[in-house]
């Protein structure tokens, strides 16, 4: 694996999808992409990272076994950063009051 280059975040979030849904069309239609849009997204990380991550067969696609390794960490590394981003939500959304004199305002 090329560590040298920075991972595409967005093919993983792409993989991430065709990996949960089996379908690059599913994927697709779930991140408002073109089913070539998600192939072209896959292939990008599958050379990144010098393996193949699905094995593509007609109507249907399945998951390596790096595939099948790499899927449910994914999957977690989001699921991190969605509650990092949530907590993040939760404390600077609250509420601010302020009072004041009547001649002050």
């Amino acid at each position: 694996m090329k560590m040298s280059k920075q991972f595409p975040l967005n093919a993983l979030r792409v993989f991430e999808s065709a990996a949960r849904q089996m379908s690059f069309t599913k994927a697709g239609e779930e991140l408002g992409l073109t089913q070539t849009a998600v192939s072209y997204q896959i292939k990008l990380l599958e050379g990144t990272i010098g393996e193949p991550l699905f094995l593509r067969r007609p109507r249907q696609v399945t998951l390596t076994e790096s595939g099948e390794r790499l899927a449910p960490r994914i999957t977690e590394a989001f699921g991190i950063m969605s509650e990092a981003i949530t907590s993040l939500r939760d404390t600077s959304e609250g509420t601010l009051i302020i009072h004041s004199t009547a001649t002050f305002a």
